[in-house]
């Protein structure tokens, strides 16, 4: 052989990577907060902890990803959305405790570094980051040639956040009618993509571009709207009013997701109609013809966040997030089990 190898030819290119990190470090920069410390770019994120307001800090942590939703930024060519998902995934689910989000770190894989992809990719994590006001402090970006499609990559995260031990919401004192307000999501999430792309691609046999009369746009818009960040609107609520357990609604929908955090000897009771329901959700149940119980446990439905209150609260709690400008209603109320776990959950 008379040329000698490089990594490059392996499709490894290592100076592209390093300076895909100089755009990260200016997009991590505009996420600090206090406690960041040094850079990005170090084999480990640093972090000061302040606990000098907790008597018995904890710290709680999350990891998730985005899931097959990332195939429609594929056949969309829009990339600057699915790293605002990545993060609503892993910090709602910390939030649910009564967490602060302190920061953030995600791990992007892809075949081949295209500086302007994943620019985009980390933008979308940068925007996220500062909506749930943590940082991003670290990562890794590998390329891996022959391991995924042209064109393809895979997006995980982990964050981090602290509460006091005294204030850990955990579903502890709930009790039978206790009220469940439902906070409004802003469409699909990121749960349940496998049916959508069953139904509109394989079904319907339509195009990410088709605009959609029944949504108001395209349906790759529709699709990949961003997961809402919570964060501002659950601390606000925890800080002043008796919430008494947090749901966050992905895989699984309400119910499943609700009943993982009530004492087992309750159940729940749901209020037909009692919210907004979102197009997207009726478009999709028509067109796959799927069942309204299917839907329940696949899809939030248009309910993203669920607080369990006292009922004498639960007009304060919807007071407090109407000011917020959020959505929410009284979607229904904490029950004495009636029996084994298939009773566990009713309509009314």
């Amino acid at each position: 052989m008379d040329k000698p190898l490089t990594y490059s030819d392996a499709g490894v290119d290592i100076d592209k990577a390093d300076a895909l990190v100089h755009s990260i470090k200016e997009i991590a920069q505009k996420t600090r907060v206090p406690g960041v410390m040094g850079e990005i770019g170090g084999f480990g994120g640093l972090f000061s902890l302040n606990t000098a307001n907790m008597e018995s800090p904890v710290l709680v942590s999350s990891t998730d990803g985005v899931g097959t939703k990332l195939k429609i930024a594929f056949l969309t060519g829009k990339h600057d959305t699915v790293g605002i998902d990545l993060v609503a995934m892993c910090v709602n689910d910390i939030l649910v405790q009564g967490a602060k989000p302190l920061f953030f770190l995600d791990y992007l894989a892809t075949g081949k570094i295209e500086d302007e992809k994943l620019t985009q990719i980390i933008s979308g994590v940068g925007a996220g980051c500062r909506e749930a006001r943590c940082a991003l402090i670290g990562g890794e970006t590998a390329e891996m040639p022959g391991f995924y499609a042209d064109g393809e990559y895979d997006l995980a995260g982990f964050a981090v956040g602290i509460v006091d031990n005294s204030k850990i919401v955990d579903g502890s004192e709930i009790q039978v009618g206790h009220q469940m307000i439902g906070i409004a999501s802003s469409g699909l999430h990121s749960n349940g993509y496998s049916l959508v792309r069953k139904i509109c691609f394989d079904v319907l046999k339509m195009d990410v571009h088709t605009h959609v009369a029944e949504l108001g746009q395209t349906l790759g818009e529709a699709l990949l709207t961003p997961t809402r960040i919570y964060s501002e609107t659950v601390q606000h609520l925890i800080r002043g009013l008796p919430v008494r357990g947090l749901a966050h609604i992905t895989g699984g929908g309400i119910v499943n997701n609700v009943l993982r955090i009530i004492p087992k000897a309750c159940g729940i009771v749901l209020k037909r109609g009692s919210w907004e329901t979102p197009p997207i959700f009726s478009f999709l149940q028509e067109a796959g013809n799927v069942e309204g119980n299917e839907m329940m446990r696949v899809f939030n439905n248009g309910v993203g966040m669920v607080a369990v209150v006292p009922e004498d609260a639960a007009q304060d709690v919807l007071s407090s997030l109407t000011a917020m400008k959020e959505k929410a209603w009284v979607i229904g109320e904490i029950v004495e089990r009636a029996g084994g776990d298939d009773t566990r959950f009713q309509w009314v």
